[in-house]
């Protein structure tokens, strides 16, 4: 003993610095794996390498943008999938209610999005908390059979109070009930609205244990999804988390906007197969299908085709990334999108440049006002990029508005919770939706056109006129858009 006790007394700084070396460079390896862009690689092992343990540890926190699904049970998410599919047949030619141009954007969406286009879809837009949330809370106030509840935020507030209340009634009329709040989202207010839930007797639980399997949440990595599903045949989805934010009778003349979408048809049990395969990751219960889902009533008219399309750091990664990629490439005369947080990577920027120079008309809305100051300095920092192609951006003069919406030639319409950032495109679980209907695309249009009229437009001058500290400071923020 006291041989090996000196031996580590002389040798431990070898030793130590043999440990570090070995263990850096096993993270090293692990980010050069991983990585399928050769400037993060490259940036990452520079990082491990040079700063020993604190590259390692900053790798571990922020580095890591892949989950492997697969270490749940496949089979069940196979069933779920292949039910999904077979249960509604999949939609003819996209041509005849939305226009030629789209059949190969069909195609793509095939590829990438996983569930069939299927028509039979009353898809209902909600405009902001006042129109959303007493739908939301009717229909679960209505429910007889069942309710998944999933959303990113999940207030402890006078909103999400009223949200439990009815959640707690349901329980009590012997509704099935899950709840999946993100376990970043869940620290949003205190106390958090978990703990309530949970002493009302519904089942609830947070998204997402991290892979070390650690009861914490995993920084770089969110469930950014809100989905809502009653009886089995109903469904709402879009970008609203639960916070009385976003209702103008509490908030009054602060509250911000948002969109939400009411659905009926076969595109609710895709909501329910997304909710099912994430609550089984989050807590190992896997739901049966016979007992959640039901053979979907005929909605009313109009009934048009539409899908989900699914996105995350797994094997479903920039899914949302290539729809749209597809989609600006074949756009004939106009495109429109509203983000609140508009920071597409080189690839995306390169495809709205393109579209522009073909002489499409691109528009942009953006906040004037954003909740994310320092999201806000990026956007700016990089709006030249589009600006100089021809897209035209607007800084919406009103309150915040939430909303992330893209149509294209008043046809084609993709909807949901992704914002155009880095986060989004490659970090996030998120769920979006692609609906081919000329009456849906046209009122998001109206609403888009609505808001372009309250905006103020973006200029290469007005860029330029800023003060050249603010543009430093702007473009110093941008530097690490990727993790904002």
């Amino acid at each position: 003993m006291s041989v090996l006790t000196e031996f580590l007394r002389e040798y431990w700084p070898h030793l130590a610095a043999l440990l570090t070396l070995v263990f850096s460079l096993a993270v090293a390896a692990q980010a050069a794996m991983q990585k399928n862009d050769v400037r993060a690689a490259i940036a990452w092992v520079g990082v491990i390498l040079m700063s020993p343990f604190l590259g390692a540890f900053l790798y571990l926190v922020a580095g890591i943008n892949r989950i492997r699904h697969d270490q749940m049970s496949t089979h069940r998410s196979r069933l779920i999938k292949d039910y999904v599919n077979s249960a509604y047949p999949a939609f003819g030619d996209v041509g005849a209610v939305s226009g030629p141009q789209f059949a190969s954007l069909r195609v793509l969406c095939d590829q990438v999005g996983r569930f069939p286009l299927q028509g039979g879809n009353h898809i209902t837009l909600l405009d902001s908390g006042d129109e959303a949330y007493p739908a939301m809370l009717r229909a679960i106030d209505e429910a007889h059979h069942c309710i998944a509840l999933q959303s990113y935020i999940f207030d402890h507030d006078r909103v999400g109070l009223r949200f439990a209340d009815a959640l707690r009634r349901a329980r009590e009329r012997g509704v099935e009930i899950r709840v999946l709040i993100d376990a970043v989202g869940a620290r949003y207010s205190r106390p958090p609205i978990l703990r309530l839930l949970q002493r009302n007797g519904i089942r609830a639980d947070r998204y997402m244990t991290n892979p070390l399997g650690l009861r914490s949440a995993y920084a770089n990595l969110r469930s950014h999804r809100k989905i809502l599903f009653v009886d089995g045949h109903l469904g709402f989805m879009g970008g609203m988390n639960i916070r009385e934010s976003f209702m103008a009778s509490l908030a009054g003349r602060r509250a911000d906007s948002d969109t939400h979408f009411r659905i009926e048809g076969p595109l609710a049990t895709q909501l329910f197969a997304v909710f099912a395969n994430d609550w089984e990751f989050a807590t190992s219960e896997r739901l049966r299908i016979e007992d959640w889902v039901r053979v979907s009533p005929l909605p009313p008219p109009p009934r048009v085709p539409a899908r989900c399309i699914r996105t995350g750091p797994d094997r479903f990664m920039a899914a949302t990334h290539r729809v749209l990629l597809g989609a600006l490439a074949v756009a004939q005369h106009r495109v429109r999108i509203q983000s609140p947080y508009f920071l597409p990577d080189q690839i995306l920027i390169g495809a709205l440049n393109t579209a522009a120079r073909r002489g499409i008309q691109v528009d942009i809305v953006i906040p004037g006002r954003n909740n994310l100051r320092l999201v806000n300095y990026a956007m700016t920092a990089q709006l030249s990029q589009v600006l100089e192609a021809g897209c035209r951006v607007w800084r919406y003069r009103r309150n915040f508005d939430h909303s992330k919406l893209f149509t294209v030639d008043d046809a084609w319409s993709y909807v949901g919770s992704s914002n155009l950032d880095p986060r989004s495109l490659r970090l996030n679980f998120e769920l979006d939706m692609e609906v081919y209907d000329r009456g849906l695309a046209s009122q998001i249009g109206r609403r888009i056109d609505a808001a372009i009229e309250q905006s103020e437009r973006v200029t290469l001058d007005s860029l330029n006129a800023m003060p050249y500290l603010k543009q430093l400071r702007n473009r110093i923020i941008w530097l690490a858009s990727p993790y904002l």
